[in-house]
């Protein structure tokens, strides 16, 4: 989807979407860089606009601890590729040892990973969004419709909404 055929959604209203997004999508690819190379991989968020902050559940082992420590830079993407909507948030992570945040934020799901909330090996991050972008696209139906209406008369087709804010 091209940027030039989208319209720019207010900044409040796109910082809203934002976070209304990341909330419902909930799985985003929560991107680290090593020092050489970007890694992604999918984790569940655990959004608190009330907080300014998006919380993952994480092992004590793996790369993105480390990663995160020396880079604490990181980026999430939500997709909605159903309905043609899109959400990133960049922003500074931490790892935290924070015990009562772990249990406050356990959910049945994350016994797939652990026994409990209480398990030493797990780990919070917490990530300080600082800026977001935001694509949210009319459906399928809609944008085909749109695509073969431009096609038919020469003009570009609006794709839908599209806006970067700072968070």
């Amino acid at each position: 989807m091209s940027d030039e055929n989208n319209h720019t959604l207010p900044a409040g209203e796109a910082i809203d979407r934002i976070w209304e997004l990341a909330e419902k999508i909930d799985i985003c690819m929560f991107t680290t860089w090593d020092g050489e190379q970007q890694r992604s991989r999918p984790m569940s968020a655990r959004v608190r606009r009330d907080e300014h902050a998006i919380y993952f559940l994480t092992d004590l082992e793996g790369h993105k601890l480390t990663e995160i420590e020396k880079y604490p830079h990181v980026s999430l993407a939500w997709a909605d590729n159903g309905g043609h909507k899109y959400a990133v948030i960049a922003g500074q992570a931490q790892v935290l040892n924070d015990r009562a945040k772990i249990a406050e934020l356990w959910e049945k799901f994350d016994k797939a990973w652990w026994e409990d909330a209480s398990d030493p090996r797990i780990r919070l991050l917490r990530v300080t969004p600082e800026d977001g972008e935001v694509w949210d696209s009319p459906n399928m139906v809609v944008a085909t419709a749109k695509m073969l209406v431009a096609a038919a008369t020469g003009s570009k087709p609006d794709m839908g909404a599209n806006a970067k804010v700072d968070l």
